[in-house]
């Protein structure tokens, strides 16, 4: 026999935050212009609400980005949402993620489908990260805590790279382990003013760049 169908209010004690995270996909995501239906599908399932600190618990799905530990951010869903679309990735794709910062960023990605390698240069959240997305069960989450700058050599090339943190120019490395026909994705910028978000193409040794817009991301840091 057929199981009765939930209550609503049973459905939001399974995940209370599911409303919120359709209204944040539809107001914030679909109504800006994002399209991509494996976008859209996975931030409607990613549990935002794990990825940030206790005290920002009720902001989880609100539109900007928020606070996380050692003065990094977890970026506006819009954001994650336009960057993720413009990598045009495809399942089983290898995609690099400079930043991970909490993991969101990178538990989309691994929602979709994509082989996932994510950098982090701060050891606690290259950690705190690594145990959160096994513990949702990302197992296709793959954490280095190194800096991103050089990118990740052993698993070049990547299909598609994500920065998540802005350098005050494009790393040669970046550019270096992204395959033929692959998209970089990254904000460049000084410290503290508005950074211009750009998408790389590379098609036979050539780039081709194209300016998104004006972004606002924390400094990429390490040693370059």
């Amino acid at each position: 026999e057929t199981q009765p169908e939930s209550t609503p209010e049973e459905a939001a004690t399974s995940d209370p935050f599911e409303t919120d995270r359709i209204e944040m996909v539809r107001i914030q995501i679909m109504a800006r212009g994002v399209e991509d239906e494996n976008v859209v599908a996975a931030m409607r399932k990613v549990p935002r609400h794990h990825f940030v600190l206790d005290r920002y618990l009720g902001l989880a799905y609100s539109d900007s980005p928020l606070p996380i530990d050692h003065g990094q951010t977890i970026s506006q869903p819009y954001i994650v949402a336009l960057m993720t679309e413009l990598l045009d990735a495809e399942p089983g794709d290898r995609v690099l993620e400079i930043g991970t910062g909490s993991g969101y960023q990178a538990a989309v990605l691994a929602e979709m489908g994509f082989d996932t390698y994510s950098i982090e240069i701060i050891p606690e959240l290259a950690e705190q990260a690594t145990k959160r997305l096994q513990v949702l069960g990302y197992a296709n989450v793959k954490v280095l805590n190194a800096d991103g700058y050089y990118g990740w050599e052993e698993y070049q090339p990547f299909q598609a790279i994500i920065v998540t943190a802005a350098p005050d120019h494009l790393p040669q490395p970046l550019i270096n382990q992204l395959a033929d026909h692959g998209r970089l994705v990254i904000p460049i910028g000084p410290v503290g003013a508005v950074q211009t978000l750009w998408l790389f193409e590379k098609t036979g040794g050539e780039i081709q760049a194209t300016n998104m817009g004006g972004v606002r991301f924390v400094p990429l840091t390490g040693e370059h």
